[in-house]
């Protein structure tokens, strides 16, 4: 009777509720909200909101922006606003890789996913914002958010041109990221 009464009262704890507010420049300028799911990704879920509260995203744009599809950013490496966007995409943090936490949610629109190379574990820093559903991508990435507030921000993000979403001129870039708890 004890043990179930535990189990009862662990399982009414309500899950971890940590969100991350983005102050956007740009083309597009407001505040987005991300509420994190800890419950589905929880390393990648805590990796946001640690570069987030150290201030690694401050000052980094959206880099690869595809109309229809989404709007890629987190390249705390290279990434980083009046740098050279050359290199944007490929950087991450100085923490180490992620293993996929791959969950049953979809991409739909304004879901956040980890962004990886290749390899299903190598999710680092960088995450994307969908502006439409991507069933192609589920199972493959890791959801680890969703917008709840400022997607009309979201849809005003610079496109990028060409295939891979290149920005091309100056990027729109996340000035501030905070976590909210």
């Amino acid at each position: 009777m004890r043990e179930a009464l535990l189990v009862l009262m662990l399982s009414a704890t309500p899950a971890l509720a940590t969100s991350i507010e983005i102050d956007v420049a740009g083309e597009a300028n407001g505040t987005v909200t991300i509420d994190l799911f800890e419950d589905v990704a929880p390393q990648h879920a805590e990796r946001i909101a640690t570069l987030a509260a150290e201030g690694a995203y401050d000052g980094v744009v959206f880099h690869r922006v595809i109309d229809g599809f989404m709007a890629q950013t987190g390249d705390v490496e290279f990434g980083r606003a009046g740098g050279d966007m050359g290199m944007a995409g490929r950087g991450g943090s100085d923490l180490p890789d992620l293993p996929a936490e791959f969950s049953d949610r979809p991409f739909e629109r304004g879901v956040v996913g980890m962004a990886r190379a290749q390899s299903p574990d190598s999710a680092n820093s960088q995450f994307f914002i969908m502006f439409d559903p991507a069933p192609f991508l589920n199972g493959e990435y890791t959801v680890v958010g969703e917008v709840v507030s400022g997607m009309d921000v979201v849809d005003a993000i610079k496109r990028g041109a060409g295939p891979n979403g290149a920005v091309i001129g100056a990027p729109d870039v996340m000035q501030d990221v905070r976590v909210v708890d």
